[in-house]
């Protein structure tokens, strides 16, 4: 008996021995960030604003004009909850005392005193103020802002500062660990944690802006902060929260930080940042109109619109064209195409491979200057009063007038004067088809030929123009 209890007692130690040092291993597996935060939190900077009382800073009702958390609601109440222009001194009324408008957060870019921070944290302000890990306030001078990646670039009086070691957004991983310092509701030096969620987020339309998606529990007043990777190099900038109350749900979005840098530069370097343009309005190749138009896959850019004399309309391109690369570069959609032109110099030469009806083609074009052009669309359309009969689609057509075809801009294309069965809500009377499937369209009857020859088991990819443009519509007829 001796003998077993001894063995038994053996095993039960070997065994809580065994489960030990497990536990262990998996702890150790855990991140520390606790050097990285001591290490990098001297660059994190707090961002505070004053601002001279008027029509963006109305006092909300129940809290007092200089509340502190009054810039918390206003920036995130619903828009059809937040208060109206007040009646008072104007922001520029230089003789209206400064009050307490908002706070955020920024970092360290360069030690001669250079920060970067959001552009919506200093918006409307008429003091910007910048506090330092150990505890120095100065004045900050606005260098540059950029409203469209939401980018400021900001100065401030001083010297030998820590400044901040900047990675690279491209080769971020999604899974990977990240950390957030900022002043969350004005608790500066506050650190959060978490894992990237996504990337390439576009959804969340600003400027062409591909969102880096994490679930880092980023507030009111994280905007502008860092977003570090283990290695304690700057990754992002946070700059939006997905919310329906106004704090953190799981959802934080920041601006990558190579786009950041690129806007920084150009900021330093000329005072503005220029982008380039094609001048034309572009969709996303869904999987059915890559079908219906034999792409191999739904990639690319469709062309909807292309602007009279633009860089786009001077090189050959129409509206129909699927743009699928830059320059070699596959484009996997709509926004990427965009970014990818926007980061393009004025004036430089990008070759864009296309489909057009079926067949592959190069053009050569010119970057052009962004100036906030916006695509010319047409006006609203008049109806034919011919009578015309619905075919397999459901769709009546007629021969566009020499005056419609001049008041439309186009040379061939049909009329739509009604829609019904399969293509209801898919097309509506008004509209011209320029082309089905990657067959450009001349007159009503041939494309009543078309349309009787059609596999109704496909889906079939119209080219249609309307007041706002030109755009692919794609169905599937049989399910409709």
């Amino acid at each position: 008996m001796k003998n077993i209890a001894t063995v038994l007692f053996s095993i039960l130690v070997t065994a809580f021995a065994f489960t030990a040092t497990n536990a262990q291993a998996q702890i150790a597996q855990l991140p520390n960030f606790a050097d990285l935060v001591e290490k990098h939190g001297p660059e994190v900077v707090n961002v505070s604003t004053r601002s001279r009382m008027g029509a963006h800073t109305q006092q909300l009702p129940g809290l007092p004009e200089d509340d502190p958390w009054a810039d918390f609601f206003r920036r995130f109440m619903p828009p059809e909850a937040q208060p109206g222009p007040r009646q008072g001194p104007r922001g520029n009324d230089r003789k209206a005392p400064l009050r307490p408008f908002g706070a955020g957060s920024g970092f360290i870019i360069n030690a001669d005193g250079y920060i970067l921070t959001n552009a919506h944290v200093v918006d409307s302000a008429d003091e910007v103020n910048i506090t330092l890990t150990d505890k120095r306030d100065f004045k900050a001078k606005v260098i540059g802002v950029d409203k469209r990646t939401d980018v400021a670039v900001l100065k401030i009086d001083a010297g030998n500062l820590p400044k901040a070691t900047i990675g690279s957004s491209e080769k971020l991983r999604v899974g990977e660990w990240v950390l957030a310092v900022g002043s969350p509701f004005g608790l500066t030096n506050s650190v959060s944690a978490g894992i990237v969620s996504a990337k390439g987020r576009d959804e969340i339309d600003r400027g062409g802006v591909a969102f880096i998606q994490t679930d880092v529990a980023v507030n009111p007043g994280n905007s502008g902060g860092p977003l570090y990777n283990l290695k304690g190099e700057v990754v992002g900038i946070n700059s939006q929260i997905l919310s329906r109350s106004g704090g953190y749900q799981g959802i934080s979005f920041s601006i990558p930080i190579d786009d950041a840098m690129r806007v920084y530069e150009q900021i330093i370097k000329t005072g503005k940042v220029t982008r380039g343009r094609l001048g034309v309005l572009v969709g996303q190749v869904t999987k059915e109109t890559a079908e219906a138009l034999g792409l191999p896959k739904a990639q690319g850019a469709s062309v909807q619109n292309v602007e009279k004399d633009s860089p786009a309309d001077k090189a050959g391109v129409l509206a129909g064209d699927i743009i699928l690369k830059v320059d070699g570069k596959a484009i996997e959609g709509n926004a990427e195409l965009t970014r990818i032109i926007s980061n393009t110099k004025p004036g430089a030469k990008v070759t864009l491979s296309i489909s057009r009806a079926g067949s592959a083609q190069e053009i050569t074009v010119t970057v052009g200057e962004f100036k906030d052009e916006k695509p010319a669309t047409g006006k609203a359309r008049g109806k034919s009063k011919s009578e015309a009969v619905p075919g397999k689609l459901g769709i009546a057509v007629t021969d566009l007038s020499a005056e419609q075809k001049k008041e439309f801009k186009v040379t061939g294309g049909v009329l739509v004067e009604a829609a019904q069965g399969p293509a209801t809500g898919v097309v509506q009377a008004g509209d011209v088809i320029l082309r089905v499937n990657n067959t450009d369209v001349a007159s009503a009857k041939q494309f009543n030929e078309l349309v009787s020859k059609l596999d109704l088991k496909r889906p079939v990819a119209l080219l249609v123009k309307n007041e706002e443009g030109n755009r692919f519509v794609t169905f599937h007829p049989e399910t409709e």
